[in-house]
């Protein structure tokens, strides 16, 4: 008998299951946890600068006993302002330890779909993308170096808060 290399699900590119995209929110709860081990405990916007890197922004904008609610982005100096992209709002679930991408919006899906499945799977598929790009975003970020840290850290030039003027 043959033995078959078995891919965790979430590195297929479409979604195979329901159960398939918490298991991509659990590799991502455990990516983010890497990147920013700390996420419960920061407040405001912190900057991860690495040699060779762009800079990584992190705003924590929310956190409740359950969850903490984040925005991760670059930023982008063009004539008319500042862009971010990507720029995806996060949420932690510490309890369920899981993260999901939330805010965003999908193009449309296959014609191949059914009027009846259309609902659920447009919002499989979407939640699918949105969180296996995040998958692979944070991979690549951790590939770089980058870190967040709380202040009180001593890692030079990784994770530092923002400077804010009085």
């Amino acid at each position: 008998m043959l033995i078959q290399d078995i891919k965790p699900a979430y590195l297929e590119p479409v979604p195979q299951s329901f159960a398939a995209l918490m298991d991509l929110y659990e590799a991502n709860y455990i990516r983010l946890r890497q990147l920013c081990p700390e996420l419960g405990d920061l407040q405001g916007e912190y900057v991860s600068r690495v040699a060779g890197a762009m800079d990584l922004h992190l705003e924590v904008l929310e956190h409740t006993p359950y969850t903490s609610t984040a925005r991760l982005t670059y930023l982008f100096e063009e004539p008319d302002g500042t862009r971010r992209s990507p720029d995806l709002l996060v949420r932690m679930f510490h309890d369920a330890r899981q993260v999901e991408v939330l805010g965003r919006h999908c193009r449309p899906l296959d014609a191949n779909i059914t009027v009846e499945d259309l609902p659920r799977q447009r919002s499989l598929a979407c939640k699918w993308r949105l969180n296996r790009f995040l998958f692979k975003w944070l991979g690549y970020s951790l590939r770089q170096g980058h870190r967040f840290h709380l202040p009180e850290t001593d890692t030079p030039a990784a994770g530092l808060p923002l400077e804010i003027a009085p």
